[in-house]
């Protein structure tokens, strides 16, 4: 190739990789000349041969850029059209693939920007004043002083700390601020707390389902996760929970009582107290993860188990990701008993943290109005929550179910009989739509036929098409699963009627009833 069809081609190559974005400008023939050694004319012959073929465009006065690419007429959501039967499309994400892998995968989808995110783990940014708080501690930055210039040592910022205390005293959870350690929002916590509790090769009893960030968790450390049933209203089976610790499975338990992801339900008062008192009983720690307290819909907030805990046991944990500023990831926890372990563990994994992003939320917290915002929050999420379990009833067919929360923004959706989460995953994710399957959030395979949903971003056309056409795809993986149903049906039919016709002929097979009758008379 000549040398401006070389560059031509380089170009090409890196729009086609993504590292030229479409409607991003180019380097300048100027720059382009310098940088590859090469005259301005023949880069302006490159431009123009990339010109020709549609890639870039000329803006006058503004100079090159990658051209955008026009959707055809009528493009929108549509469910891919299946090669043969819905079970035969080739799934990017197998149902035998490891759990771990599985969630990078969801989560390097929702993170595409024409992806629709149904399937985040995270709430809408938009719904929380983190512009303000990034205002706030660029403040603090300005005016920083020596002792800022390391940073927060453990357990961090005093003023956060008090901050944390007051609020917990406000909803009705007196504690001791010399308790409180902050982290790096609640998944830190609840990794030091893992590591506080026990060792690599003990198991952990964890609801089924439940969050995958916690499975992951108490791999990464080297513990086992030991799956416990759990109820869709009630929370943890405590019998059988008794069970697993009386067999010696477990050091300890990691549960989420308050809208617990993916399941959404906020555990019975008594029960909470019931749970306390068996760890206690068995003198075995208990982690609390309770991050999505305060996004409750009812009036009260939902007492957490550390309001019950009399042994120092629990281990609570908590973050503002949820509830003020995903972007800032600063959390906190009340490890109890294992306080010190905790601390000494915190400045071991990360000596110090910023200590600006702390000052600015305990800001926040005192002068801000953090009140007003999660009354508008949860009222926001309420609302949401009722459009989108709506419109699943409406659009899925008949046996699908939903959880009904009570707070968070999370939907668990159990499908019709034969449906499973990874075929709908599978084509959503062909259609621009992102699901969670429920094969994410258990170490077995018992949650294969649901998926969970994310409702807290802003109901729009975009996402009513979206759900409708997840209905659509499920209404195919419906009919499909009771054709085969059907189909398995008849075959078994048509096996049994030579059987009954061999054992009618066999010989003394028709005479044995009538030798009976005979006797009996």
């Amino acid at each position: 190739m000549k040398l401006y069809e070389q560059l031509a081609e380089t170009i090409r190559t890196q729009i086609e990789d993504g590292i030229m974005l479409e409607g991003e400008k180019i380097p300048s023939v100027r720059r382009t000349s310098q940088q590859y050694q090469l005259s301005i004319s023949t880069v302006i012959r490159a431009y123009l041969l990339l010109e020709s073929r549609g890639l870039i465009e000329s803006r006058p006065q503004s100079g090159y850029f990658v051209r955008m690419r026009q959707a055809p007429d009528g493009a929108g959501l549509s469910a891919p059209a299946p090669q043969g039967a819905p079970h035969a499309v080739e799934p990017a994400a197998g149902p035998d693939m490891a759990p771990a892998a599985l969630v990078l995968s969801n989560m390097r989808s929702i993170n595409s920007a024409d992806r629709i995110p149904l399937g985040s783990p995270y709430p809408d940014p938009s719904l929380f004043p983190s512009a303000r708080i990034s205002q706030l501690a660029h403040g603090f930055y300005k005016r920083r002083d020596r002792q800022e210039l390391m940073g927060s040592l453990p357990p961090g910022n005093a003023e956060l700390i008090r901050q944390v205390a007051r609020r917990h005293l406000e909803t009705g959870l007196a504690v001791n601020a010399a308790e409180i350690v902050i982290t790096e929002g609640a998944t830190e916590a609840i990794h030091l707390c893992l590591q506080a509790i026990s060792r690599p090769g003990d198991g952990i009893a964890v609801e089924a389902p439940t969050y995958y960030a916690l499975l992951h968790a108490i791999e990464r450390i080297g513990m086992r996760a030991v799956p416990v049933a759990t109820d869709p209203q009630n929370g943890i089976d405590l019998p059988s929970l008794n069970a697993v610790i009386e067999s010696g499975q477990v050091a300890g338990a990691i549960v989420m009582p308050n809208f617990q992801n993916p399941m959404g339900f906020e555990m019975p008062e008594e029960r909470k107290r019931a749970l306390v008192d068996l760890m206690a009983s068995h003198d075995l720690p208990l982690i609390e993860n309770d991050v999505y307290g305060e996004l409750h819909y009812a009036e009260q907030r939902p007492r957490p188990l550390k309001a019950f805990d009399r042994s120092g046991l629990v281990l609570y944990c908590s973050s503002f990701s949820k509830s003020l500023t995903p972007e800032h990831r600063i959390g906190w926890t009340l490890p109890g008993r294992y306080r010190q372990a905790v601390e000494r563990l915190k400045f071991l994994n990360t000596v110090t943290m910023p200590s600006h992003p702390q000052r600015a939320i305990a800001e926040y917290l005192q002068n801000e109005g953090y009140d007003f915002h999660l009354r508008r929050l949860r009222k926001t999420l309420s609302q949401q929550e009722r459009i989108m379990r709506s419109a699943v009833l409406r659009f899925f067919p008949p046996g699908t179910q939903c959880s009904e929360p009570n707070g968070g923004y999370l939907l668990w959706v159990t499908l019709p009989p034969g449906v499973q989460g990874m075929d709908l995953h599978v084509r959503a994710q062909a259609a621009g739509i992102s699901v969670a399957p429920g094969n994410m959030f258990s170490t077995a395979e018992s949650f294969g036929n649901c998926i969970r949903l994310n409702y807290s971003f802003a109901w729009n056309r975009e996402i009513e098409q979206a759900v409708r056409l997840l209905g659509e795809i499920t209404h195919e993986l419906a009919a499909h699963a009771a054709n085969l149903a059907n189909a398995g049906n008849a075959a078994n039919a048509d096996l049994a009627r030579p059987a009954a016709k061999a054992a009618a002929a066999a010989p003394g097979a028709a005479q044995a009833p009538a030798s009976g009758l005979t006797k009996a008379s």
